[in-house]
């Protein structure tokens, strides 16, 4: 049996600072090399086989992980937050953080974080960008908002951006003069193009071979529509990843911190260790599903009456976890029993 070398990766954008040691701890190589696919396949012809390597999580790791990994015996991805031995160093250059994480490969101290496959992750990007399209089309409707209130001119908030009324606002308000109607067509122009655009991209991942029967179980759940669905399928990547709901709780940012010392126990607001994509959707899907579901307005009600409306959006968001988890798990459509004859019966 060959002996394994161990190669620790420091990535950025435009180099590659690396450090290649055998089982023992001996130093092969170290260096570093441009950040392209041309200069890592020269250099990979040059690394001792077999090789297992490391990475940090960066925005620029997933291209370098796909381009390695066919070539790896292994091939790991560390948490970035979990790197203590980087974090907390005093001396600190590329050079040492690739020696490090070249060390916690070779001893089994990596801290190693999840990586989605290649498929899921380039559609997740393109949920990503929607999510930027919206936030984009979100701007432009407040600044219709702003132009029209810094000239005084009334208007009903509710149909502002409505095709019609705004037509009808521009052609019969004569407080709007001519120097803002071509603002306020330009914004509205921008909006009605990034609707199109958003409506696009989603419409194109509902119907993607991958996700679509994926996300028509999703959406089995009351409460829960397409964007949820998706934004959980392609950010959870895997289900059987998570061992209980719990985690998936925890992952998705719906539980706070704890910090226990002896008998000091303290609890601390939602963590900030959470994928926020998915925490942002959960939440706000919480907050409309007592209207389609009576177990979750129930649900509501109770954990309301305790005297806090956000705790109870909380509750609802966590129980909104477990159902996701277990259509996920169970491929299976959501079904709902109802209670009182499943214990008649």
């Amino acid at each position: 049996m060959q002996p394994m070398y161990y190669i620790g990766l420091d990535v950025h954008k435009q180099k590659i600072s690396y450090c290649v040691k055998d089982s023992s701890g001996k130093i092969y190589a170290e260096g570093w090399i441009p950040a392209t696919r041309f200069d890592l396949d020269r250099w990979m012809k040059t690394l001792p086989q077999p090789w297992s390597a490391a990475l940090e999580a960066t925005m620029f790791s997933g291209w370098i992980y796909d381009h390695l990994k066919p070539h790896a015996a292994a091939l790991k991805v560390a948490h970035p937050l979990m790197l203590r031995a980087i974090a907390a160093a005093k001396k600190k250059n590329d050079r040492i953080d690739a020696n490090k994480i070249c060390d916690c490969l070779r001893c089994d101290f990596l801290p190693e974080c999840y990586m989605a496959p290649t498929a899921i992750r380039e559609r997740r990007r393109t949920l990503r960008y929607r999510n930027l399209l919206v936030r984009q089309m979100v701007q432009m409707k407040n600044k219709i908002s702003t132009l029209l209130m810094e000239a005084g001119v009334s208007y009903n908030k509710r149909k502002l951006h409505q095709a019609g009324y705004f037509r009808e606002l521009l052609a019969s308000n004569p407080d709007i003069h001519e120097g803002l109607r071509p603002l306020l067509r330009l914004c509205r122009a921008t909006v009605v193009q990034l609707s199109k655009t958003e409506n696009a991209l989603v419409s194109s991942l509902q119907q993607d071979p991958l996700l679509l029967e994926r996300v028509e179980r999703l959406m089995s759940i009351s409460a829960i529509g397409p964007i949820t669905a998706l934004t959980w399928a392609l950010e959870i990547g895997e289900i059987q990843r998570f061992s209980s709901i719990k985690k998936a709780i925890s992952y998705c940012g719906l539980c706070g911190d704890e910090q226990r010392s002896a008998n000091s126990v303290q609890r601390t607001p939602i963590s900030k260790q959470r994928n926020k994509h998915l925490q942002t959707v959960l939440i706000e899907a919480a907050k409309m599903a007592p209207r389609y579901s009576p177990t979750l307005a129930l649900l509501y009600d109770r954990e309301k009456q305790k005297g806090n409306a956000n705790r109870a959006t909380l509750a609802v968001a966590r129980k909104l976890v477990a159902y996701l988890v277990a259509v996920d798990r169970g491929q299976t459509h959501f079904l709902v029993i109802d209670q009182e004859i499943h214990a008649a019966a």
